[in-house]
């Protein structure tokens, strides 16, 4: 269904994720989309078009950080992006305030739209605090590792072949 299907292996009660969509942080950070995109189509941010701008990147920016950091494979780089992930989440609360201050949306809709934003921030500080402890380096070192065991266990084996050998001889 989705292009490549790497996995981000976390172990020790973390999910295993298949797909960045898997991953909850990213969900509510689409959610927050969803209901930004309603709110500029509806003509909310006419009248202030660099907050438009603004709080339209943010917003992008929480998902698209997921999203690269989960597509490049090692858990250094997922981590950097996932604290850009959050940057931008500060920077889209800040710009709310900003959005209702203007009167471009609604108390509640900005209780809605920091409430979400807030479930990503944890979301996104659960997976920071779990890939900074992972032993694993993440899938794209997996076949590496795996590659240096087996090639480690090739030269042991045949060190054993070679001394068989010269005793029996």
């Amino acid at each position: 269904m989705f292009a490549g299907s790497q996995v981000c292996l976390l172990a020790s009660g973390m999910a295993t994720f298949m797909h960045f969509q898997d991953i909850k942080a990213w969900q509510k950070a689409r959610q927050i989309n969803q209901i930004l995109s309603s709110l500029i189509d509806q003509g909310r941010f006419t009248k202030h078009r660099n907050l438009l701008l603004q709080i339209e990147r943010s917003a992008g920016s929480m998902m698209d950080n997921i999203a690269e950091g989960f597509e490049r494979g090692g858990n250094r780089e997922f981590l950097q992006f996932l604290y850009i992930a959050k940057g931008s989440c500060g920077e889209f609360r800040s710009q709310l305030y900003r959005s209702i201050d203007r009167y471009c949306i609604l108390k509640s809709e900005f209780q809605k739209l920091y409430d979400l934003s807030s479930e990503t921030l944890i979301y996104l500080q659960k997976l920071i605090n779990y890939l900074e402890q992972a032993e694993m380096k993440g899938w794209k070192y997996k076949n590496r590792q795996e590659l240096s065991g087996k090639t480690t266990a090739n030269k042991q084996t045949g060190k054993q072949a070679n001394q068989q050998n010269s005793t029996q001889q």
